[in-house]
């Protein structure tokens, strides 16, 4: 299903282009997306305009790529990326061409691209140009390179994890040609920027069908240029599901432990990725030996919630539901640290004693105490359990 603020915000601009005597089309993700019902996110056009033509058009623009071609409108409300119809010129880094050459022909622009599922266009009326058998190739749910596959790789060697990523959200099959040029190739996965790949997994791990995005990545032999054991973790693959990206890069660890810090560098994980990785990873660990109390009080749910699902995709055996969890969570005494009624100060205050390691001992006692029922978290409650039971005990 389309997002229909964003599609009839294109429709608005295309109508007004064309009304200055150039024509404009839908084209890329979003036609495809249209045409399987999938909800849109990015409707770009294209059009024979150049960008000086466009800004003329319209009173409100955006140069983010005006170099090649690409004007973001304001006009109409959402911002739609508006691109002169281009060609490439010679790559030389796997990646980007060196220069873009401006074409007032929609057949040029559309030949250059990746996939022919994504180098059809969508015209104001409604009609479909697919000049690569784009329509055939979803209704057989392939994804096929456009011309030459070899060339299209060669040209931009991110397109050969763009591959992989449409079987993972599409669960499409790559097409045998395209398969075979992605095996030829794959070594050049090398070239492309970490930040750029961790891009393409991020969206990968969200996917509705990853474990086939794993095997294609395995059988397209881009695996083997890629930090993380794919083929020898295939099958711990099968039942993985997100819609959080950090919960694939978490699991990617654990499959991995005795690479994590090499994992986490090469994919260029966010600080917020590590801090969520490590903490779920000690999670699920103390998972294994039953939780207690503390361990709820102390971790998201959110960190909580994936360790189970990590147990679970791991075939270990869970004595309680992931249900249980936020229940448990919910009715802990508190909440929060701000809302425990002892600390430090207090008892250095009951004691007259210097602070040191006894303190934390203490607290963390004390803590758990609370969680647990022994102790109500009320100070003077807390200063009786202090005297009669850490103080006695000690």
């Amino acid at each position: 299903m389309k997002t229909r603020n964003d599609w009839e915000t294109a429709l608005s601009v295309i109508e007004k282009i064309e009304k200055a005597g150039f024509e404009a089309v839908i084209v890329g993700g979003a036609v495809r997306d249209h045409l399987l019902q999938r909800k849109i996110h990015d409707v770009d056009v294209a059009t024979n305009a150049l960008p000086m033509e466009i800004k003329k058009i319209f009173n409100n623009t955006v140069d983010v790529g005006i170099e090649h071609g690409t004007v973001i409108v304001l006009d109409e409300g959402s911002p739609i990326e508006v691109t002169t119809y281009r060609t490439d010129g010679t790559y030389t880094d796997y990646r980007r061409p060196e220069e873009v050459t401006f074409v007032r022909e929609l057949p040029k622009d559309l030949e250059r691209r990746d996939f022919t599922i994504n180098a059809m266009a969508y015209t104001k009326d409604g009609g479909i140009i697919d000049l690569f058998g784009g329509k055939e190739d979803l209704e057989n749910r392939i994804i096929r390179a456009v011309g030459d596959a070899n060339s299209r790789f060669r040209e931009d060697a991110l397109r050969m994890l763009r591959a992989v990523r449409f079987v993972a959200q599409l669960g499409f099959s790559i097409e045998e040609s395209t398969m075979k040029a992605i095996q030829k190739d794959s070594d050049l996965i090398e070239f492309i920027a970490h930040e750029r790949i961790h891009m393409e997994l991020s969206k990968m791990w969200v996917a509705d069908y990853v474990y086939l995005g794993i095997e294609a990545l395995v059988e397209s032999h881009l695996a083997n240029y890629l930090p993380g054991n794919f083929a020898e973790h295939l099958d711990e693959w099968k039942y993985f599901y997100t819609k959080k990206p950090e919960v694939g890069w978490a699991y990617l660890c654990l499959l991995n432990r005795n690479e994590m810090e090499n994992i986490m560098e090469y994919y260029r994980y966010s600080n917020k990725e590590k801090y969520f990785a490590k903490n779920v990873l000690h999670v699920y660990d103390r998972l294994l030996n039953r939780w207690n109390e503390v361990d709820y009080f102390l971790n998201d749910l959110a960190i909580l919630e994936t360790a189970y699902d990590f147990a679970v995709w791991q075939g270990k055996t869970v004595p309680f539901s992931r249900e249980h969890i936020a229940q448990v969570k919910k009715h802990l005494p508190i909440q929060s640290m701000d809302e425990f009624a002892l600390n430090g100060h207090l008892l250095m205050k009951w004691t007259g004693k210097r602070g040191g390691p006894w303190i934390k001992e203490a607290l963390d006692k004390a803590l758990y105490a609370v969680l647990t029922g022994q102790v109500k978290n009320e100070e003077e409650q807390l200063k009786e359990w202090f005297y009669n039971e850490f103080i006695h005990e000690r």
